[in-house]
């Protein structure tokens, strides 16, 4: 084991490493909130001298005590009895489609993937049910179904509002709060609850003495403790508490709430300078006031194309269409805290109207206003060697390219930025990892080809399909496709030209080179996994579900109204049998479960299901006559593990093209069931499971002929030779021996059929 490996090993304990960061944090000249930032979250704010006298004499006694620590460490770092391997690599590509990988490995443009094919294999990789992105990596972690890990969703339902809720966490505010005339000093810490069940197999392993590093993988925040290292990835909200709000200065006239997902700001014009306000999140200590602002102001040089924007007494430098630096933005909460965070600027023009961007808010780093990381010490200390870096969940802001206030040019460059962050911190974990576990998830792949897929060949190829289906068997939980008699037409016209046609191939070969980097370092004890959790398709057509219910008489209005705003405001759940919410399920109003629920469980909830099957596999998009519903998933059938009633009672499997409608997700909807996609966001993957299968690219042979996500987790835990658990669903994949390679051929071959 490398010495600075054993020496990182002894600061995983996350109680001491907090206190080193508070004592940083006191003897900071103006002292930062210790905050947690969430839905519905507020601030704890600690300053105590007991404590601080407590804590100085807590890192004396570890100072003492390191030497010893450090054997121990080193004692219990040994390999497992059985293990194979000295190390194990994971690489997750989020959405890396095995049909396009097949596509470009043909055309040898991943020379570095198809080595990796032919030295181990290549294969499709099951994804989950639903094929979501918070589903398929809580159980790549786990090991085990949605009905056991109790991710559904991005979203689901609370039970007694109906509203939606994020899924993988519960934040609450502290229970109790001290009042000084306008301030509310929190007493305590914020509340927060992991919503995911079960143990990452990371845990498992630590608890056997084997260290790993875990890098961005989604569903990992809040972090939870380990004997490892964690840096949280998706579902980290912005300091706003939101998953993503970029905002959005112009001096246009425009409506404050005309950006969906953003703020529009005005900005004022003087002369050469423009002034403005940064919006952030509530004050801690005064929840009840507006949100702090911070004001800032941008001199626009004589060229037209560059400015110098002062914002917390800096000066950064502008140039058009190229996003800045990281800034970090101060807002001061009062009783002399503050609230950290960092943003990247983009000016976007200048004359006639003045247009600047600034992405979401990113938790500072080095100065965290929530827990990022296990343990606490190391999201700042990657920050003080590499510099800021993006911290929030989703942050390549596809919201902005949806509403058209970045280019696509804009995009790719923030995409690029942030994948670069990612990339110096996984070689720094490759350095420091020699035996143990490296997996780190790289989200480039998922945000290119949500945006850009319009323009590949397998869009293309859609658009210009004829032929849809009719379900049979509907009696079943799900349904097969049957070929009509008749061929029709299916899908829209091509996209607009686009400078950035090839920008799905790039970014795979972007991935290809980074991979040749990895298989340059590894020995030959070394297990390397890379892996996907679902591919793509295409997505040209929307279905609002609450819609389709409301005509069929599934979902009721008060008041005769026609349509509904948004979050189910004004529906009659006395007469409503069900609801959908999120990407896709479909929930029974149940009496007993839901606050105001009429359907009985039974035989009466059983038929109300199968006349939704029925009807949505008997849905034709009038249009092209195709159909939008390749299947319809009875959860029961699916899910019988302890949180299956968590879940919905059924799952919609579109087919190619069609998706559930950004409006039905939270609960708006209208006249309409069917209607384009009118944003750039043009590929997906909440369909049908069986649509868009993930890819596993291994340095090993794969025995198993179809491999799922949930297999990841328990050949990972064999490969280091530690007990796979009785309860996980997934079973290790790797043979025991090397194949010939003609074996591999056919393997491969078998795979494909």
């Amino acid at each position: 084991m490398k010495l600075r490996q054993a020496l990182g090993d002894v600061m995983v304990p996350g109680w001491w490493v907090g206190v080193l960061t508070f004592l940083a944090a006191s003897l900071w000249p103006v002292q930062a909130a210790q905050a947690y930032v969430g839905p519905g979250a507020g601030f704890a704010v600690i300053s105590s001298f007991l404590i601080f006298f407590v804590a100085f004499a807590l890192v004396g006694l570890i100072l003492l005590t390191t030497p010893l620590r450090l054997v121990w460490r080193l004692v219990r770092r040994r390999r497992p009895r059985g293990g194979k391997y000295e190390r194990v690599v994971v690489i997750g590509l989020d959405g890396m489609s095995p049909v396009v990988a097949r596509r470009l490995m043909e055309q040898g443009k991943l020379p570095n993937f198809s080595r990796l094919q032919a030295g181990g294999g290549f294969c499709p990789l099951r994804s989950t049910l639903p094929s979501v992105s918070p589903v398929a990596w809580s159980t790549f972690q786990t090991g085990v179904y949605p009905d056991k890990h109790n991710i559904f969703d991005f979203l689901t339902r609370d039970r007694r509002t109906y509203l939606p809720v994020l899924s993988s966490a519960r934040i609450e505010p502290p229970k109790r709060a001290l009042r000084l005339g306008p301030w509310r000093i929190p007493l305590g810490r914020p509340r927060i609850a992991v919503l995911r069940k079960n143990q990452p197999f990371w845990k498992i392993l630590g608890d056997r003495g084997i260290f790993s590093i875990v890098l961005r993988v989604p569903i990992t925040f809040p972090v939870e403790k380990f004997a490892g290292v964690v840096l949280a990835g998706m579902c980290t909200p912005d300091l706003r508490g939101t998953q993503g709000s970029f905002t959005y200065f112009t001096t246009e006239d425009r409506p404050p709430g005309s950006l969906g997902s953003g703020l529009c700001v005005g900005a004022t014009r003087k002369g050469n300078r423009i002034s403005a306000a940064m919006p952030g999140p509530v004050s801690p200590l005064r929840p009840d006031a507006p949100p702090m602002t911070v004001p800032f102001s941008v001199a626009i040089s004589g060229d037209g194309d560059s400015a110098v924007l002062e914002i917390c007494g800096q000066r950064v430098p502008l140039v058009r269409g190229i996003h800045s630096p990281w800034v970090r933005v101060d807002f001061p909460a009062g009783l002399r805290s503050k609230v950290t965070s960092i943003c990247r600027f983009c000016l976007l023009e200048i004359s006639p109207e003045f247009k600047l961007y600034a992405t979401p808010l990113n938790i500072d780093p080095e100065r965290p206003a929530l827990p990022l990381s296990h343990p606490s010490l190391y999201a700042p200390s990657l920050a003080k060697v590499f510099g800021p870096f993006a911290t929030l969940g989703l942050a390549e802001d596809t919201n902005a390219l949806n509403e058209q206030v970045l280019d696509e040019t804009a995009f790719l460059e923030q995409a690029y930025l942030i994948h670069e962050e990612r990339q110096r911190m996984f070689s720094d974990a490759l350095d420091k990892v020699d035996r143990g576990m490296v997996a780190c998830v790289f989200d480039v792949t998922d945000r290119v080809q949500h945006m850009f897929w319009q323009y590949t060949p397998e869009a293309r190829a859609l658009a210009m399909k004829t032929g849809t289906g009719t379900a049979t068997d509907r009696g079943s939980d799900s349904a097969t496709m049957q070929p009509d008699a008749e061929p029709v037409s299916v899908f829209i016209s091509p996209p607009q030209p686009s400078r950035h046609c090839e920008a799905v191939e790039e970014c795979y070969q972007e991935m290809d080179r980074m991979l040749g980097g990895v298989l340059e370092r590894l020995g030959g004890d070394d297990l390397l996994i890379v892996m996907s959790d679902h591919g793509f398709t295409s997505f040209q057509r929307c279905v609002n579900l609450n819609s389709w219910l409301l005509k069929h008489g599934f979902l009721a209005l008060r008041d005769d109204a026609d349509c509904c705003e948004g979050y189910f405001a004004n529906v009659d759940w006395t007469r409503t049998k069900a609801y959908a919410l999120g990407l896709g399920g479909l929930f029974i109003n149940q009496a007993g479960r839901e606050a105001q629920g009429i359907v009985h469980d039974g035989q009466e909830k059983r038929a109300v299901k199968q006349a939704i099957i029925d009807g949505l596999l008997a849905l034709r998009d009038e249009a092209s006559g195709a159909q939008p519903v390749r299947r319809v998933f009875d959860a029961a059938a699916h899910y019988r593990g302890p949180y299956a009633e968590n879940g919905p009672d059924l799952i919609v499997g579109f087919a190619e093209g069609y998706r559930v409608s950004w409006d039905a997700v939270t609960g708006k909807f209208g006249a309409a069931v069917i209607e384009p996609n009118p944003k750039a966001w043009s590929g997906d993957h909440c369909v049908d499971p069986e649509l868009v299968p993930g890819v596993l690219f291994c340095n090993r042979r794969v025995a198993t002929k179809t491999p799922g996500i949930v297999d990841i987790a328990p050949t990972v835990l064999a490969a280091f030779g530690v007990p796979v658990p009785a309860y996980m669903d997934g079973k290790p994949f790797l043979a025991d021996e090397q194949p010939s390679p003609a074996v591999v051929a056919d393997a491969k071959e078998e795979n494909y059929a």
